[in-house]
């Protein structure tokens, strides 16, 4: 019997408003409010509402059958709670059927499993705090940010403590070999590996509407009839998609619900198909053998590497600029600092700066606000200076810098003074003036 791993995954930037030169040093707040709280209502409303009413109601009718993993970023999670706490309300209703196991990885969706192993390890613990405050579920199951993986990464995950990790399935690490097996971290074999079957679940997220594609319209019935050809001894297909496919990549017109209504009530009546948590699958299914996987793979582009977040040299400076400031956070109590570090994490500002064209080009300008790379550099540089005057104040980086501290906080102290003086001066003088008379002329 074939096993199904579906897994979604939920994320939403935190976009930055067009952040000028002269805002540098004078204006500390970074975010496109409007953008933000515009972009989660339209997806509650076009998506993750409707779809997790369709998987409650199948979870309820289907009795068990059906098992499904979420993996939702931190950033996105407090996005929901300050612009639609409703879409929250329907993750937890999900959840309490038990057809849902959520899956750890970077709180903010960060690349900091490339940069920082500390940044990183923090970014791992604050999300899977998240998570258990709300769904009350401790992962054992990891899904880095954009499925990035390399046999150090891991390696270092199972030192964490995860069981099993989930990533792409590319052909040119493959070769001959299926992705529809378990394997095992070359590193370390304790860590099971599931790799993302990307043909088929790309035929979901981005050739569902495509007319000119050739299977097109894709039914259930067509789907599950692939799955079903597929070599008797494949166990496990990944199916691993945004969550946004679902009314958003491809619009409820397109059929995209019915789709997956009667592929999940199929599958679940069908005698050869079952659903499996990740976590079911690395505990039940026997790995084949190592996935050697010595650079870095994402499932991003037609490359499937890092190229669409450090293919160019402004990705390359802006990355570098940011993470050279990790060991001065650590030394950073400022909660306002640390909350602005964990959003400039965020790895679709580093995508927003891909210059990449031809085949990737359409994904990249769906995703993209910006009207051109260029522009998505100039504004996160500008944030992140701003950033950095911001914490010289708290934590110098070097000997000026110290001195420059010093003196804001003497202006600082002296301000403080002032203010306490002048409410002190005008405390005194507000009894004088109360007992004063005043004479009228007759």
């Amino acid at each position: 019997m074939k096993t199904i791993c579906l897994l979604f995954q939920v994320h939403q930037p935190l976009r930055h408003r067009r952040y000028r030169f002269f805002d540098i040093g004078n204006d500390h707040y970074y975010y496109d409010d409007y953008t933000n709280e515009t972009t989660i209502k339209n997806l509650s409303e076009k998506c993750y509402l409707p779809t997790n009413d369709l998987l409650f109601k199948l979870a309820k009718s289907l009795k068990g059958k059906l098992k499904i993993a979420f993996s939702i970023t931190g950033v996105a999670l407090e996005q929901f709670e300050i612009y639609a706490p409703e879409v929250i309300r329907s993750f937890k209703k999900l959840n309490k059927t038990g057809c849902i196991e959520f899956l750890s990885e970077t709180w903010s969706h960060s690349l900091s499993s490339l940069g920082d192993k500390p940044a990183f390890v923090n970014q791992v613990k604050m999300h899977e705090q998240r998570i258990s405050e709300l769904f009350g579920q401790k992962p054992s199951v990891f899904r880095n940010t954009e499925m990035i993986y390399s046999d150090e990464i891991g390696a270092h995950i199972h030192k964490m403590g995860y069981k099993g990790i989930v990533t792409e399935g590319p052909r040119h690490i493959l070769g001959w070999k299926s992705p529809n097996f378990v394997y095992v971290n070359a590193l370390n074999p304790r860590l099971k590996v599931l790799m993302r079957n990307f043909k088929l679940s790309d035929d979901i997220s981005f050739r569902f509407s495509n007319k000119d594609w050739s299977e097109y319209p894709l039914t259930a019935e067509k789907f599950i009839g692939w799955i079903k050809s597929l070599n008797p001894r494949e166990e496990v297909v990944n199916l691993f998609l945004n969550y946004e496919t679902f009314g958003g990549i491809q619009p409820a017109k397109s059929g995209i619900f019915d789709f997956l209504k009667y592929f999940i009530e199929d599958v679940a009546s069908d005698n050869e198909l079952k659903f499996s948590f990740p976590s079911e699958i690395i505990r039940e299914i026997q790995p084949v053998s190592a996935v050697n996987v010595p650079y870095p793979i994402s499932w991003a582009d037609e490359e499937r590497d890092l190229t669409a977040w450090l293919g160019n040299d402004m990705q390359k400076e802006a990355y570098g600029k940011l993470y050279s400031l990790c060991e001065r956070m650590k030394l950073c109590t400022n909660d306002k600092l640390l909350k602005d570090w964990n959003y400039l994490q965020v790895s679709d500002h580093f995508y927003y700066m891909c210059t990449k064209m031809f085949s990737n080009g359409e994904v990249h300008s769906y995703f993209n606000p910006f009207e051109s790379p260029y522009e998505a550099f100039i504004n996160f540089m500008n944030v992140l200076s701003d950033f950095k005057i911001r914490l010289n104040s708290v934590v110098p980086g070097n000997k000026v810098e110290q001195e420059i501290a010093a003196m804001h906080q003497l202006i600082d102290e002296k301000e403080k003074k002032i203010k306490k003086m002048e409410a002190e001066l005008n405390a005194l003088q507000r009894p004088a003036k109360a007992g004063k008379t005043v004479r009228i002329r007759k």
